[in-house]
């Protein structure tokens, strides 16, 4: 049997994001990858995979063709946020098991300059085929989805608007360190509680920003990291689950598919959550944040607010910094994020985020973390555990 191949991280990189408006989401895909490969400090060449999804009749072959590869290995998985987990952990198989010895994972979304400029309207629904088409006339439209799972949790547990309101607060904090975050400006719990109502319990403030913006991950097979400028990070673990598509066939509101994709990602990476450094997770809504945090095992099931609301999610003094660019919440949401996550936690292992970069209580530079992503209404989970070369 041919032994099993190391994979680590070699490049990463954003396009312009925030609000961009003179560009298309082929040119922010170009655009990112072109910087990951930079970043990499590898040929081309050298790319034989290539995973995208979100764009194109065709994808991924539309954005390849664009982009001027020819990949012998492919994905197009498409799981909604959690896709880029999803596609990291395949493409590290692949690449392990000797099909590929380098892919590039790359998206790119104008989703914000497409509802300015009227080539769309805001996404509230996914349609009415399928399964959906039983829930939809009950007003079932994607936040309302995320809504009623967070009251349920509030019900179940006692969680308190306050508390979710505080995933926000120091979403934004973070975010006030990133000079790249869209939004900034620092915001309280009364500001968020006074904003309008989007979907009980959702103020506007504990939905995610709609923005523009790509992103890029380089994978590589072991024997090319020598030839890299950059430091390895290396993908330790992974796990993935599919939970539910009708809100009537998810078992409990409270429960979230990263218990089983983050359970498998830990137990494959032989770590505990204990030792994670610091965390990136979906943040579209603050619930979302809340609840991984406890499927992942960092607090028990039904303690996610009174976790949260210690200030733990801090870069500057928490005890697990959570989604240290701004997340979702502040730094940038072009529709599918979890491309984002894997950019943010390789930056932060390699220590070069600045003001924000995360330390250990001893002043080092951290040495392990998770990125997990979610997908549709808590549809899909994909978790990858990464670790500092």
């Amino acid at each position: 049997m041919v032994a099993r191949r190391k994979v680590a991280v070699v490049g990463v990189a954003l396009s312009d994001c925030g609000r961009v408006d003179d560009a298309t989401p082929y040119a922010l895909h170009a655009q990112a990858a072109r910087r990951a490969l930079a970043d990499a400090g590898l040929d081309r060449s050298l790319v034989d995979g290539f995973a995208s999804a979100g764009l194109g009749t065709l994808a991924p072959v539309e954005v390849a063709e664009y982009l001027g590869l020819r990949p012998t290995w492919v994905d197009s998985t498409s799981v909604g946020g959690s896709t880029w987990e999803v596609m990291a952990a395949h493409a590290a198989d692949a690449i392990a098991a000797g099909h590929a010895r380098v892919v590039l994972l790359a998206y790119g979304s104008t989703a914000r300059a497409d509802v300015k400029a009227g080539r769309r309207t805001g996404t509230l629904s996914f349609g009415t085929r399928g399964p959906l088409q039983f829930e939809a006339p009950y007003g079932h439209t994607l936040i309302a989805k995320y809504a009623m799972a967070a009251r349920r949790h509030m019900i179940e547990y006692g969680t308190t608007i306050e508390q979710l309101a505080e995933v926000a607060v120091q979403a934004r904090a973070n975010a006030a360190l990133n000079p790249e975050a869209m939004f900034r400006t620092p915001i309280t719990p009364d500001e968020i509680a006074s904003g309008p109502m989007i979907a009980d319990p959702f103020t506007k403030l504990h939905c995610c920003v709609r923005s523009d913006g790509g992103a890029a991950v380089l994978l590589a097979a072991e024997e090319y990291v020598r030839d890299c400028r950059t430091a390895p990070v290396w993908v330790l673990g992974s796990g993935e689950h599919i939970s539910h598509s009708a809100m009537s066939e998810w078992p409990d509101f409270t429960v979230s598919p990263a218990a089983v994709s983050g359970r498998l990602a830990f137990e494959r990476a032989g770590v505990r959550p204990s030792e994670i450094d610091f965390a990136e997770i979906y943040d579209a809504f603050t619930y979302m944040t809340l609840v991984t945090l406890e499927d992942l095992g960092f607090c028990a099931k039904g303690e996610g607010g009174a976790f949260v609301e210690k200030g733990r999610l801090r870069v500057e003094g928490g005890e697990l910094p959570v989604n240290t660019d701004g997340g979702g919440l502040s730094a940038q949401h072009p529709g599918m994020r979890g491309l984002f996550l894997l950019v943010e936690a390789v930056r932060q292992l390699r220590g070069e985020c600045g003001a924000r970069q995360v330390r250990r209580e001893d002043g080092s530079l951290p040495r392990l973390t998770v990125a997990s992503g979610t997908g549709g209404w808590f549809c899909s989970s994909g978790t990858v555990v990464l670790g500092a070369g």
